[in-house]
């Protein structure tokens, strides 16, 4: 099975047609990068600085964001947060010491600032607490198992957060011993009787997940979850995996409570936090089959928000966004008509609505959710929006903004309008100097005749008159689809400016267009995304101004997986990148969710379907050169892909070559291995498929008439 991911991660775009011909369009576009200087390069992205999650003071006048500079000589990055104004003003640095800080939490009083870093002799991340208005910061933990997503509790002066924890230990100190022993240990065998044993990049131990409470004066944390017999998610837990009621009386938090281990389905409980234990606990949604996850109790208690998924083992079902009254046990569904998922959510600290950063359509829009039901509301329309945080009167809601030529950047956004004020400008200088080519948005006729929408980018030094080579970027996920978001790993501003078109297609299966559109391939993975994938080719041999002897493809993961694909069946490609692909169907069994059940039956139940969805029952047919991208961490797509098919390529005599990256997992992370991976995917490139202008074209007098076109910044 394609590689998916269990939590998280509409058909056509609406779209702005224009009667302005697509000449005129693309000379626009020319005149419009001139003023830029500099490449847009692969060294030039990684001197940008990265936003991470940020939060706002309870009185909406500030908001605290984390801020990332890279080292590349150094090959690291050190994080410090920074304190920005949501009016205009300056913005100033809160943190500064060695060590990187995440997770920033504002008090409800409004005075401190919790985070979490790893700092001095931190041998794992632990809680910190800064004030407001400067001096330095002061850890509050020294917890042995570490420490991670941060909460306050309304009073202002406890803080909970989440720890993998040993239960049948019962001190901070005989946890330290084992964790001592274990890394000091010569044996390093590992034994497991429960699947999964892995997640991502990463082996799982012998921990649980639990949530404690600390007093930000110090002292031993309390635990709250411990003793009462479930636990949270061991994979991946975070802020949204559980919260903490606004009269700081109980928590709830999701737990799976599959005892399987290959059957997941999560839940979501509620316990006192003070005496918590097996006769208290509560579980909400015990008659769904499927998934429940991340609790959000309302600023005025009265509610609990959280999203339901009813198909199970799907992790790309539609999330519902539930309502539960606290007060009278009654459930309501907000969204079961929304052909969306309800994603991202927050409270308007008057309890009457959430809003959320929904993946709609190509672009991650802003809705709003008025509790009394009715239609979600579109909030804003261009650009994608994410990471919202919300406090004040107004209110003011703040959030992290980006396209495909601006990376994340911290706005303010009216609730009302949608209008957003840009507050951050980490990046503003780096970005003046580079060249951004123009990004469109086009619908083309992919499988079945249906409606495909495919954002294209354009080289800085485009001209209509001219042939271009064709790079074609293939997503991954599957269900995960291409919003107008800045790319770091795969960013086609990058590729455009190696003076390739290059283009994104949300074929069959991409999120954000409809529930039909998603599940339209979680059966048959192969058929429709490679239809869609040759459709898009044919739009572009329609198009004057590119070259069809000039057209490469690649992705990673399930973007790999369709590269895979490609190679062993009919396609226009002169050569493929595949990254992380998985290729085999089969040994796919050994990822991270290898041991799951699947909701269509296993390969021994159906052995046809598996070996017409698998890349590899096709090799007789490789002839495509291609370059295979592998990192030994990768857990969600195991090494041994990568591996089979360059050998299978060099078997066959294909041209070829691997590059092994020992020290990266699913995502090639780290600067000096990105750059390698960049340089190295430009120099595979350009061997099969030159880049830049060629021959002259024939310039048409209007775009296609079965294509529209939406230019953005």
């Amino acid at each position: 099975m394609p590689p998916l991911r269990r939590h998280e991660r509409s058909r056509c775009h609406k779209q702005i047609s224009h009667k302005r011909s697509i000449v005129a369009l693309i000379f626009g576009i020319v005149l419009a990068t001139a003023a830029h200087a500099e490449p847009y390069s692969a060294a030039a992205m990684w001197q940008l600085q990265r936003l991470g999650t940020p939060d706002i003071s309870p009185d909406g006048r500030l908001a605290v964001v984390p801020v990332t500079r890279y080292d590349v000589d150094k090959n690291k990055g050190d994080t410090d947060l920074w304190l920005v104004p949501t009016k205009p003003g300056k913005a100033r640095q809160l943190t500064s010491t060695g060590g990187s800080a995440s997770s920033p939490a504002w008090s409800p009083d409004g005075e401190m600032i919790a985070f979490v870093a790893k700092r001095g002799d931190d041998k794992q991340q632990q809680l910190y607490v800064i004030a407001v208005d400067g001096g330095e910061a002061r850890r509050v933990t020294n917890v042995p198992t570490g420490v991670i997503a941060p909460k306050w509790f309304p009073d202002s002066k406890r803080i909970a957060f989440l720890s993998q924890v040993w239960t049948d230990l019962s001190t901070w100190a005989d946890m330290d011993k084992r964790m001592t022993e274990r890394n000091d240990a010569k044996m390093t065998a590992r034994v497991w009787d429960k699947a999964p044993v892995s997640h991502w990049d990463h082996f799982l131990d012998d921990r649980d997940t639990h949530i404690y409470s600390v007093n930000i004066d110090g002292g031993e944390p309390q635990a709250i979850t411990r003793n009462a017999g479930v636990s949270l998610d061991r994979g991946e837990p975070d802020a949204s995996s559980y919260d903490i009621a606004p009269d700081g009386t109980e928590v709830a938090f999701a737990v799976n409570i599959d005892t399987s281990g290959v059957d997941p389905n999560f839940d979501i409980f509620t316990l006192p936090v003070e005496g918590g234990s097996p006769q208290n606990l509560v579980n909400l949604t015990q008659d769904n089959p499927a998934d429940d996850t991340a609790p959000l109790y309302s600023p005025d208690g009265r509610s609990l928000a959280f999203r339901r998924q009813t198909i199970k083992d799907f992790y790309a079902d539609r999330a519902r966004l539930m309502l539960y009254d606290r007060r009278g046990s009654k459930l309501r569904n907000l969204t079961e008509n929304w052909d969306r998922s309800a994603v991202g959510l927050v409270w308007s600290p008057d309890s009457s609505a959430l809003f959320g950063a929904i993946d709609d359509a190509g672009t991650r829009r802003i809705y709003r959710f008025d509790i009394g039901g009715g239609e979600p509301k579109a909030v804003t329309r261009d650009r994608s929006f994410d990471s919202l945080a919300i406090a004040g009167s107004g209110p003011v809601i703040v959030g992290l903004r980006q396209s495909f030529t601006e990376p994340p950047t911290l706005v303010s956004i009216i609730a009302r309008t949608g209008a957003a004020t840009k507050l951050s400008d980490f990046n503003d200088t780096a970005l003046a100097r580079l060249t951004p080519g123009k990004v469109e948005s086009v619908t083309y006729k992919g499988a079945n005749n249906e409606d495909v929408q495919m954002w294209v980018v354009y080289p800085p030094n485009f001209t209509p008159d001219r042939k271009w080579p064709l790079y074609l970027l293939l997503h991954g996920g599957p269900h995960n689809g291409v919003t107008d978001a800045y790319q770091w790993r795969w960013n086609a501003q990058v590729f455009a400016n190696w003076g390739y078109v290059t283009a994104w297609h949300n074929f069959h299966g991409s999120s954000g267009f409809g529930q039909a559109w998603t599940d339209s391939i979680t059966k048959e993975w192969m058929t429709l995304p490679y239809q869609d994938t040759i459709k898009a080719t044919e739009w572009f041999r329609a198009q004057p101004w590119i070259d069809s002897e000039r057209m490469a493809a690649g992705g990673g993961s399930f973007g790999g997986y369709l590269a895979s694909s490609l190679l062993g069946k009919p396609h226009p490609f002169k050569t493929l990148v595949a990254h992380a692909a998985v290729y085999n169907n089969y040994t796919q069994y050994g990822s991270d969710y290898g041991a799951d059940k699947k909701r269509f039956g296993e390969f021994w139940e159906d052995a046809e379907r598996f070996a017409r969805n698998s890349p590899h029952t096709f090799a007789a047919n490789f002839n495509t050169p291609t370059l295979v991208i592998h990192g030994q961490l990768d857990r969600r797509v195991p090494v041994s892909h990568g591996l089979e098919l360059f050998n299978v390529l060099q078997n066959r005599g294909v041209p070829s070559k691997l590059v092994y990256f020992p020290d990266e997992n699913h995502w090639i992370l780290k600067p000096q291995n990105s750059l390698f991976w960049y340089e190295t995917s430009r120099q595979w490139l350009e061997k099969y498929v030159r880049p830049g202008p060629g021959d002259a074209s024939a310039v048409p007098a209007g775009p296609s008439a079965s294509t529209q076109n939406k230019v953005t910044q």
